[in-house]
């Protein structure tokens, strides 16, 4: 305790700087932890890699949701929505332009036009949730249902196409008992980083006159977008290019289904404010969409449309935070 109130006591943006490195080094260590745990419990690659990897990078959004929505506080609801929404649009046009740039969405791989089909019917369920004005606690249920069905699907169609993954070896001892003492820490460690994290957004935004969800949609979303952006361009140098757009349109359908349900669920209901995102729900609708299209089309994203989509996105940013 005393160590969260001294680090309080610290700058609003030097907050936001630790909170960022507490929630990334806490996914990460959860992903390494949890792998390793699974190892040793003899539990298949490939339910690790659907399971375990794609849920580790969406946590600091789930961290700084249930945070949010644990506060009671409505200020802090939009700074938590508005970081989801961003955060979409980040995994859209940053993390995939930069995978576009780098030559890794030429070709995408067998199972893409399924998760694009993910990606375009979670920003739908979104898109309603916005306009209804609330996310009702039967409604987080089923979104929370509907994203274990899909990955229940998956997995069992990948099995059956004899589709695998190969994991990439933990930097945690192969021990059970030392995962478990990761995995303890590192969840401790996001618990932290959300905290730190929101206090200093919450401060930012009060010192500069900006609104919460404007917070939410700019500093927040880039910042929890960083476990993303990281997975994607190493898999993009590697030459993983289904991984490198699995993982951005993966993330998405998490961020909308699996944290916004999760987060419902826990506070019975949340209250998506319109007059905040009606403008960014489109920007979620519009990005998603095109890329969904291009990937059910079978097109692949150039060069020059991936540096299209990181201008668009820089753009975007200015445009909120001017």
């Amino acid at each position: 305790m005393m160590f969260t109130e001294s680090l309080e006591s610290l700058p609003d943006f030097i907050l936001i700087i630790i909170g960022f490195t507490f929630l990334i080094a806490g996914g990460e260590g959860v992903v390494q932890g949890a792998v390793t745990f699974a190892k040793r419990l003899n539990v298949p690659p490939l339910l690790i890699g659907f399971t375990i990897v794609a849920i580790g990078t969406s946590l600091p959004e789930l961290a700084v949701a249930l945070q949010a929505v644990s506060s009671g506080q409505q200020e802090l609801v939009d700074l938590a929505v508005g970081g989801i929404l961003g955060s979409n649009v980040a995994n859209i046009m940053l993390v995939l332009g930069t995978a576009a740039l780098l030559g890794a969405c030429k070709d995408p791989g067998a199972g893409i036009r399924q998760d694009a089909l993910a990606v375009i019917a979670a920003t739908i369920v979104l898109l309603l949730t916005v306009f209804i004005g609330e996310i009702y606690q039967i409604v987080g249920i089923g979104m929370v249902i509907g994203l274990v069905s899909y990955y229940t699907y998956s997995y069992k169609k990948s099995m059956a196409n004899g589709i695998d993954v190969e994991l990439e070896d933990t930097w945690i001892p192969d021990n059970l008992f030392f995962s478990l003492v990761v995995l303890t820490m590192a969840g401790a460690t996001i618990f932290l980083g959300s905290d730190l994290l929101i206090t200093g957004a919450t401060g930012m935004a009060a010192s500069m006159g900006i609104k919460q969800s404007i917070i939410g949609l700019s500093v927040i979303a880039l910042g929890t977008s960083l476990p993303e952006l990281t997975v994607t361009i190493i898999a993009a140098i590697r030459g993983q290019e289904g991984v490198a757009i699995g993982n951005v349109l993966g993330s998405n359908v998490i961020n909308i289904l699996g944290i916004l349900g999760i987060a419902s669920t826990y506070a019975g209901g949340i209250i998506v404010a319109p007059e905040f995102f009606v403008r960014d729900i489109w920007v979620v609708v519009i990005t998603s969409g095109f890329v969904a299209a291009m990937l059910l089309d079978e097109r692949h994203i150039g060069r020059r449309v991936g540096a299209s989509m990181i201008t668009g996105y820089l753009i975007y940013m200015w445009y909120l935070l001017a």
